[in-house]
């Protein structure tokens, strides 16, 4: 008997609608609109000549990223952060998006000068974080595209790429992707980051109404590979050019 499907129609291992376009911004070296069904995020790169101050007189490059949810993005209006305050969860999100990106960048390529990657939420409805990773990463791509174009590195310093799901158990099922009708009621909760040669770069996973056993973490983890692998695909479309380095 095929699985019930949810409120949405879709199947529990099926992705939302994914739109990934490129060249949303001119004055970003790289820039790109990603939509899974109502989250919709703009990712930005910037490249910056120079490195924090702890970075200094390494030669290696550095990436980092911000994160922030506009006021109308949710049905409630949300206030704007005031005199350079960071709340909790923004810090939390900004910084895996960071790590997430840093794990496949060949910093001693890269040379002496930062990426910003800018991740900002125009309208939410679930998985926030994991849209951010996977549309950052084409912005990033994009950035190394252009700095390559104008010499300002001699050769590709992104290894692979990466991208996140969630997945969560509710009312019992191990569904994909969740917006938030479904994240909101989910019994447990994960978000998976993800290269595109298999491995895992980050895997956060709550229980947030009862334990999971070790079969559902199998099961969770081995969903969100199969989803992951799409997203790469899609990637890989929308930028419809070779994404990394080659060995």
């Amino acid at each position: 008997m095929p699985a019930a499907k949810r409120a949405d129609g879709r199947r529990p291992d099926q992705l939302r609608p994914v739109e990934i376009r490129r060249g949303v911004n001119q004055f970003a070296a790289g820039s790109v609109l990603i939509k899974m069904g109502n989250t919709h995020v703009l990712c930005t790169a910037s490249i910056q000549d120079g490195v924090p101050r702890w970075r200094e007189g390494s030669g290696r490059g550095w990436v980092t990223a911000e994160y922030d949810m506009l006021p109308a993005s949710t049905p409630t209006r949300r206030s704007r952060g005031r005199s350079g305050h960071i709340d909790g969860r923004t810090q939390e999100i900004q910084r895996l998006i960071g790590r997430a990106l840093r794990s496949v960048i060949d910093f001693a390529a890269m040379g002496p000068k930062t990426i910003w990657l800018d991740c900002d939420v125009l309208q939410a409805d679930g998985g926030t974080r994991t849209a951010a990773i996977t549309g950052a990463f084409v912005a990033l791509a994009e950035a190394q595209a252009l700095g390559l174009k104008q010499g300002l590195w001699t050769q590709p310093f992104i290894r692979q790429a990466v991208a996140a799901i969630s997945v969560g158990i509710v009312d019992g099922r191990i569904l994909l992707d969740l917006p938030y009708e479904e994240d909101c009621r989910a019994e447990v909760d994960f978000n998976v980051v993800m290269t595109a040669a298999g491995e895992f770069i980050e895997v956060q996973g709550t229980a947030e109404a009862a334990p999971f056993s070790r079969k559902d973490l199998d099961r969770i983890l081995d969903m969100a590979a199969r989803g992951i692998e799409k997203l790469f695909a899609l990637q890989a479309m929308a930028a419809q050019k070779r994404l990394v380095r080659t060995k």
